[in-house]
């Protein structure tokens, strides 16, 4: 089991008809060399990969092999070129893989993958192979792309501008993370977006921008953001009148506060603006700048007046400046002519008292 197998019927089913071929829980540590070249779904799953190198897949071997799953293997890495020479691959699965290391150039480097569906379920933990997906993401590789899976994977916040590159997606499911937030996130350019799953999440608001995006989506029509922790303040308001208004939100009914502790279990549908504390402005970072705007404001006044003040009295200015330096003049004088009479031997007989 520590070597590649010499034959496929060694470590794995061979099912011709069904063009399928699994290679389960078989201690595996690399992909099997000799895979028949009917295989179109291929399933290598829980064995010791570890790594997937360049040419993992032997190049045009495998022409037809449309749909790879290699969930639960222990991949840690996924190197440039390991998918390249798979030309038919539609469906790829990566789920419960603990990867630190995926590079952007997994699918090769020229021209773009054909594949469809990429699942990373429990494979997002290294915030490091979070940036490299999105960069892949990003170059357009996956330009045909129609479904992502990203659950499960603790994230918190997104890169930005991760799925601008992605015209074909249809599915996107965000769920079971830890996203505290979408400001950041840009859904513009998903023109084909059907399903977005965002249940699951520490999501406390949707703000006006998010909202709007969603509204410019002309295929969304399912979003589901249950399970999240709303903060039912002032700043909820925006989403609960799109809320009313939306038909977008699977299960919408069921949404309620989590805090503060006076709203929890309150339906965000039920909530209108007399349930909300808005005493306390909720935009801070606009009042400081405002403030700070208006005390720019003030000290640039202050300064035009004491110019102003100094232009007006530019000749007793200039008066005062003439005497003070004659003065200074006089007192320097003095000291000088103190200091020769100090320092004229012929004088050193001379009572210190004598009117010289």
């Amino acid at each position: 089991a520590q070597q590649p197998p010499d034959s496929c019927q060694t470590f794995c089913r061979c099912l011709e008809a069904a063009k399928t071929v699994k290679c389960v829980d078989g201690n595996l540590t690399a992909v099997p060399s000799d895979l028949p070249p009917y295989v179109r779904t291929l399933f290598i799953t829980g064995n010791r990969l570890a790594r997937l190198p360049a040419g993992a897949f032997p190049a045009q071997r495998l022409p037809h092999l449309s749909a790879l799953n290699l969930s639960d293997n222990h991949l840690r890495a996924v190197e440039a070129g390991a998918l390249a020479s798979l030309p038919a691959l539609r469906q790829l699965d990566l789920s419960g893989n603990p990867l630190v290391s995926l590079s952007p150039l997994a699918f090769g480097e020229e021209g773009g993958s054909p594949l469809e569906e990429l699942v990373l379920r429990g494979a997002l933990r290294d915030q490091g192979v979070l940036l490299s997906l999105a960069a892949m993401l990003q170059s357009g590789t996956l330009r045909n792309l129609s479904r992502l899976e990203l659950a499960d994977n603790g994230l918190l916040l997104l890169p930005a501008g991760m799925f601008t590159a992605l015209p074909s997606l249809r599915q996107l499911d965000l769920s079971n993370n830890s996203l505290v937030g979408l400001r950041n996130v840009s859904f513009q350019g998903l023109g084909q977006l059907q399903s977005l799953d965002l249940s699951g999440n520490s999501l406390g608001v949707l703000r006006n921008g998010t909202l709007s995006q969603f509204r410019s989506l002309p295929a969304l029509r399912r979003i589901a953001l249950g399970h999240n922790t709303w903060v039912c303040d002032c700043a909820i308001e925006d989403l609960v009148a799109w809320l009313k208004e939306s038909d977008q939100v699977e299960g919408k009914e069921a949404l309620t506060c989590a805090y503060p502790e006076k709203m929890l279990g309150k339906a965000l549908l039920k909530i209108d603006s007399s349930d909300l504390d808005c005493s306390v402005p909720i935009d801070l970072p606009s009042q400081l700048q405002t403030s700070y705007v208006f005390l720019g404001i003030v000290l640039a006044l202050i300064g035009a007046i004491f110019l102003l003040v100094l232009y007006l009295n530019r000749k007793g200015i200039k008066k005062w400046m003439h005497n003070i330096r004659d003065a200074c003049r006089d007192h320097m004088e003095g000291y000088h002519y103190r200091y020769e009479i100090n320092a004229d031997p012929r004088l050193t007989n001379l009572s210190s008292n004598s009117d010289v």
